[in-house]
């Protein structure tokens, strides 16, 4: 059984259909980039993979087992995540709050966990500096962390190199790539087609007109 199944998915926002009749399947290991125009619902399928929206019509199905506290995500970067009044540590061990159960604080396991993906992402350095300190691209490495510590098996990633210079760009997709070759599944909202065709193993292609090229594989065409 795939990873995430989704059949004949639909979402509307009040009567406006968003989604319309998509189906696609991911499986372990893939690294999926979901292209398209803006406003063609590419936000809109990752929010409703995350359960944050409801289909009106269609399925997203798991692989047994599976549950939305394996996913990690790294939203579109907004202005407000400059000023968060927090150290790198703290903003990476608040990827873990889904686990903590009863917990009201963070024990040993949490902890360990955030330093180990800090280390995986080389900030640990930066581990008591403030996050407002950081230039973007290690700010974005630090959200990158806090969705591994939120979730182990899949993440999803929302335009994760907007407005960052050419240089740390190429960076962030290498840190992403080497993340999948380790086994992550990726799914990734971009742009950049010619950038992402060099690390994906299949891409998405969704158009305002509700066409879709599912799981392309890359070096196909459409």
């Amino acid at each position: 059984m795939a990873l995430i199944q989704v059949k004949d998915l639909t979402v509307k926002y009040d009567d406006q259909v968003v989604l319309d009749h998509l189906s696609f399947s991911v499986n372990q290991g893939d690294y999926l980039a979901i292209i398209g125009s803006n406003g063609s619902g590419k936000t809109t399928l990752m929010r409703t993979l995350l359960g944050l929206l409801k289909p009106t019509s269609g399925s997203i199905t798991f692989e047994d087992g599976f549950s939305f506290k394996k996913i990690g995500y790294l939203p579109q970067k907004k202005n407000i995540q400059k000023d968060f009044p927090a150290t790198v540590e703290e903003v990476v061990q608040s990827g873990c709050l889904n686990h903590l159960g009863n917990h009201i604080f963070y024990d040993k396991k949490h902890k360990e966990h955030a330093r180990e993906n800090m280390e995986r992402l080389q900030i640990q350095n930066y581990a008591k500096k403030s996050f407002m300190e950081l230039s973007g691209g290690q700010q974005q490495r630090v959200l990158l962390a806090r969705a591994l510590c939120a979730g182990h098996s899949l993440l999803l990633l929302d335009e994760p190199v907007t407005g960052l210079d050419p240089t740390t760009t190429k960076d962030l997709y290498q840190l992403i790539h080497k993340l999948n070759k380790e086994g992550l599944t990726i799914l990734m909202i971009s742009h950049d087609i010619e950038e992402v065709s060099k690390y994906a193993s299949h891409i998405l292609s969704i158009e305002n007109d509700y066409q879709y090229n599912q799981n392309m594989k890359v070096g196909e065409t459409k």
